[in-house]
């Protein structure tokens, strides 16, 4: 049905202009009974559509700034895969006081979302440590030793507890900000994982200590190689996560199980 689809949310509801959105989905400007909104165009089932707007939904009533999807003129949050969302203004981090309060704003979204069930389809970095796809994952089409290299990384991270987090909160164009409130946009990343892929940000604005920021912005660059595989960002990403040194590739399950006894202990006198 495309675009056709906007009609569900009024017969003056109309498209204006393509705005930058995520490479899986067609993001426009719309107008919806006179008012500027988001609508957004993609391939999702209903079932993850469904995750989204309902966590949409409750971190609005928590109090989160957030693209509150609007129903269709029938009450649905979405229809034939577009979802209209609440247009957010503001302007995105520019100082290391903005994406502190950035951090900060992730840290509610961690906070509240404490054992929240795992959005359809998807999985999470630790469960990468033994399941091969996952939605746009799939481990299988990178290079072996990538992989090793990818999971080792995540394994740093077992024992930590799960929630929401947003999935590219670190791009500034995710991030619309006025004076006295952050709004978190472009959801359709978000899925249940370990907080600290959240928190690798500029400038280190979540004030993590080198250990731990050295864990997140490992297991971030792999996760980002492996959701990108195989274009340019993602090489790039990969280059970045470290090589398991002494250890073939063969040897994979020998150095998960390595980590995982370290990082087991490590996430237990965390919690």
């Amino acid at each position: 049905m495309g675009w056709d689809a906007l009609g569900r949310w009024g017969e003056d509801a109309v498209r204006i202009e393509p705005l930058a959105g995520g490479s899986a989905n067609d993001v426009w400007s719309v107008r919806i009974h006179g008012r500027i909104a988001v609508g957004r165009l993609g391939s999702r089932s209903d079932a993850d559509l469904a995750w989204e707007t309902d966590l949409l939904r409750y971190l609005d009533r928590e109090g989160m700034t957030v693209p509150v999807p609007i129903p269709t003129t029938d009450g649905r949050l979405f229809a034939d895969g577009l979802v209209v969302m609440k247009y957010m203004e503001g302007g995105p981090p520019e100082t290391k006081s903005d994406w502190r309060r950035v951090a900060d704003a992730l840290r509610e979204l961690h906070r509240l979302t404490l054992g929240w069930p795992q959005r359809p389809s998807w999985r999470s970095s630790i469960d990468l440590l033994q399941a091969e796809t996952g939605t746009r994952i799939n481990l299988t089409a990178m290079p072996p030793e990538g992989v090793l290299r990818c999971r080792a990384a995540w394994a740093r991270l077992i024992g930590r507890r799960t929630c929401v987090v947003h999935g590219n909160p670190n791009n500034p164009g995710n991030v619309r900000m006025t004076a006295d409130r952050v709004a978190l946009i472009d959801w359709d990343e978000s899925h249940v994982d370990i907080p600290d892929l959240d928190l690798v940000l500029p400038d280190n604005a979540a004030d993590l200590d080198d250990d731990a920021h050295d864990i997140a912005a490992q297991a971030s660059a792999a996760w980002e190689a492996a959701v990108c595989w195989k274009d340019d960002y993602a090489v790039k990403c990969l280059a970045e996560v470290r090589a398991v040194r002494s250890v073939s590739v063969g040897s994979e399950k020998a150095v998960v199980q390595s980590f995982t006894a370290r990082s087991s202990t490590v996430g237990k006198a965390e919690g």
